[in-house]
């Protein structure tokens, strides 16, 4: 690993707002077409586009790039944005089932995408809101992921 290399923000490392686009509408597309996201697609509206945007903002920011959801809706608060909804630990594993593809897909380091995958799934379990679900470990993603 190069110096450089250690003080890449994911946002960097992954390639900036236009990787960030292809990984987050892959999800999305995952989430459309796969049977086994069935559960958590039919909590998303029909048009998946205004989804798309707002993942693609807060990602941004929470991969070290520019703030954008932040910017625009202030903190992402996402417990109470999620409220509510129904989070059970189906839907949690259909969430990430459609993240961890499309991380497979879109991210080539395989040190970067594990450690994408463990983060992603630590804000899954954040976000489970039924009984016996939900405690915050997430953390900052740029303090938490080791960039190769």
């Amino acid at each position: 690993m190069t110096a450089l290399q250690s003080t890449l923000t994911p946002y960097e490392a992954l390639g900036g707002a236009p990787a960030l686009h292809r990984l987050v509408t892959r999800f999305y597309e995952l989430m459309d077409t796969l049977p086994e996201a069935y559960a958590v697609r039919k909590i998303h509206p029909e048009s998946l586009a205004g989804s798309t945007q707002r993942l693609f903002e807060f990602l941004s920011g929470w991969f070290g790039g520019p703030a954008l959801y932040i910017a625009k809706k202030g903190h992402p608060r996402l417990r109470m944005r999620h409220a509510p909804y129904v989070v059970d630990q189906r839907m949690r594993d259909e969430w990430m089932l459609c993240m961890t593809e499309a991380l497979t897909e879109q991210v080539a380091d395989p040190e970067m995408r594990d450690g994408l995958i463990h983060v992603f799934a630590q804000m899954a379990d954040h976000l489970i809101n039924t009984d016996g679900g939900g405690g915050c470990a997430a953390g900052d993603l740029h303090r938490t992921t080791h960039v190769a």
